[in-house]
């Protein structure tokens, strides 16, 4: 009998080819081993990116109603003091002068 190896086919493959004249059924115990701890990794994996999404989702809907709820304050704030630009570390208030003096009317602080 001839032996034919074929590309990619392990040794043990065209033994077994060899001998018994036709394709094997089975893989062996290694490499189904080998096959199964891969597929089981990959299964572990997505499960662990799956709980990621699921967290980073709800992290984002609390981010977005605390962001709904500064926007309510700061809302709150503008009516209060008709300005919302405030110091966050000391809780000073700074009015910007958006009204001009009318004792200033027509002049120019430019310095020449």
């Amino acid at each position: 009998m001839a032996k034919t190896k074929v590309k990619g086919e392990s040794s043990t493959t065209a033994k077994i080819k060899e001998l018994t004249g036709k394709n094997p059924e089975k893989i062996n115990e290694e490499q189904l081993a080998r096959l199964q701890s891969s597929v089981k990794t990959i299964d572990q994996l997505t499960h662990e990116v799956g709980q990621i999404e699921i967290r980073k989702h709800a992290l984002m809907k609390a981010m977005e109603s605390v962001q709904k709820r500064l926007e309510e304050f700061r809302q709150e704030l503008l009516k209060e003091y008709n300005t919302d630009n405030i110091n966050i570390q000391t809780g000073v208030i700074n009015y910007e002068n958006t009204t001009p003096n009318p004792e200033d009317n027509g002049k120019t602080d430019k310095k020449d």
